[in-house]
């Protein structure tokens, strides 16, 4: 595995496991098929309803907790400082952990500011080793983190072939900031386990579209968190240390990047109204 260290000097795997869209009834058989395979970063949510599923994976592994590097997001129904900090801890008890490695406020809705200095708190407390922000667009960012006594130390946002996020990667360097890439395979949108470019790229490594995927993003400095509830793509979406894509290779996967979202945009006021629903 190879790591990244954080502005706090954390250190994170580059490469975990995401358990988005993972059914409770089916997170903890996931998390430790993907244990045993090797992955020693989980990433959760409490808007995923699935924490119980991991911590409860996490102890039956037998794998020591200092291992491990737990990521959660404290969700936008829990927005504010009181409301942020009772969800903190019950994401603890959830996940049977004292702390988890990585803490992220997960949409930049609601009190944010609130949220953040809870989990400022939190961390001082020794509840979060690291602390950081999810689906924050530059401007959002950048004015929270010139606001806040920890700069956060990731941003966790869409990131794969079409969208590369190079501007909010460029802001993100500023401030020390790690990019994670949430989508790492856009879900399969645009034809990304098809696509020529990818295709041929992989052939030339005996490797997949998917794992070409990984690779850029990986050597590109983005931390990636792929999904998969079957285990040999777990095994497959891990074995992208073994090469290397040469200097053509990563001009050509950057040619494809599109500038665009291919799921939803926090500047579009449809999008921002649902949200809203959720607060209220």
């Amino acid at each position: 595995m190879e790591y990244v260290t954080l502005n706090n000097g954390v250190k994170m795997p580059v490469l975990g496991y995401g358990v988005y869209q993972v059914s409770p009834s089916e997170c903890e058989r996931c998390v430790l098929d993907a244990l045993s395979v090797g992955y020693r970063s989980v990433d959760t949510a409490q808007a995923y309803a699935n924490e119980e599923g991991v911590g409860s994976a996490v102890r039956k592994s037998g794998i020591p907790r200092g291992e491990l590097f737990l990521t959660t997001k404290v969700w936008i129904t829990n927005a504010g400082e009181e409301k942020a900090a009772r969800s903190i801890d019950e994401s603890l008890r959830k996940l049977g952990t004292d702390y988890v490695d990585l803490l992220l406020i997960h949409q930049p809705f609601g009190d944010y500011y609130g949220t953040y200095r809870a989990m400022e708190k939190a961390y001082k407390a020794g509840k979060a080793c690291a602390i950081g922000v999810s689906n924050f667009y530059p401007d959002r960012f950048i004015d929270l983190a010139n606001f806040c006594e920890v700069v956060p130390a990731v941003n966790q946002v869409e990131t794969h072939v079409f969208q590369q996020q190079k501007t909010a990667r460029e802001v993100a360097g500023k401030y020390g900031t790690q990019i994670e890439s949430w989508g790492p395979f856009a879900e399969g949108k645009n034809g990304l386990f098809t696509n020529d470019v990818l295709v041929r790229t992989g052939k030339k490594y005996g490797k997949t579209a998917a794992q070409t995927a990984l690779r850029f993003l990986i050597q590109s400095g983005v931390v990636v968190i792929p999904k998969s509830t079957r285990r040999e793509r777990m095994e497959e979406n891990l074995n992208v240390f073994d090469f290397a894509l040469s200097d053509e290779d990563m001009r050509a996967i950057a040619a494809l990047d599109t500038g665009k979202s291919l799921f939803f945009s926090h500047y579009d006021p449809q999008t921002v109204e649902w949200f809203m629903t959720l607060v209220k």
